[in-house]
């Protein structure tokens, strides 16, 4: 985590969290969704606006982490915004070595392969699991050709539990609201969110 992020925490630890602002695809693009992406589906049926700034890409693979819940988000300075995934938390590119580097930069060890009835292809690390580029699937097959890895059949909609991680932080957010409990994040504080430090 930057350390102006965490200095940001330290003087403003009680911002509100944000919800489903911000969408992870199956490619490792970053989508900022507003109030209208929002208000035309879930991602990933609306995606939103395709973050193409590298500087706030590399500002959010930076601070990119998990809670206890599972639950994947960006610490924005003192607010988390929450990360609505298309697959899975990690998305993997593959080297001509075989070595394994996620969609923000972080190498991994590779633990397991899995592939699912689709033929998409996951890999499980420390890190925890993420899907395989599509354009890197041939370099997979190169690899297990080798020997490196031993493919093993999983079902796609298994791996949540199974890994422990949440899909859709905004859907869970929404299920734990009731009628006329506070929200965490209004329409108001929305718009209001903090533009990223960095």
């Amino acid at each position: 985590m930057d350390d102006i992020v965490k200095q940001a925490l330290a003087k403003w630890p009680n911002v509100p969290d944000c919800y489903g602002w911000l969408g992870l695809d199956a490619r490792g693009h970053w989508y900022l969704r507003d109030d209208q992406a929002q208000a035309a589906g879930p991602f990933p049926r609306s995606k939103g606006s395709l973050l193409q700034h590298e500087k706030l890409i590399g500002f959010i693979a930076r601070n990119y982490e998990s809670d206890a819940q599972g639950q994947w988000f960006f610490q924005n300075g003192p607010q988390r915004v929450y990360v609505e995934l298309e697959a899975t938390p990690w998305i993997w590119r593959i080297q001509s070595d075989f070595s394994v580097v996620s969609h923000t930069g972080r190498g991994a060890a590779v633990q397991d392969c899995l592939v699912d009835a689709q033929g998409h292809v996951y890999l499980t690390s420390a890190l925890g699991v993420g899907l395989v580029h599509t354009l890197d699937v041939p370099l997979v097959a190169e690899a297990v050709e080798a020997g490196r890895w031993l493919p093993q059949e999983v079902l796609a909609e298994e791996l949540p539990d199974r890994y422990g991680f949440v899909m859709s932080p905004q859907g869970q957010w929404g299920a734990r609201e009731t009628p006329g409990s506070p929200r965490m994040v209004d329409a108001k504080q929305s718009r209001k969110a903090k533009k990223p430090v960095h």
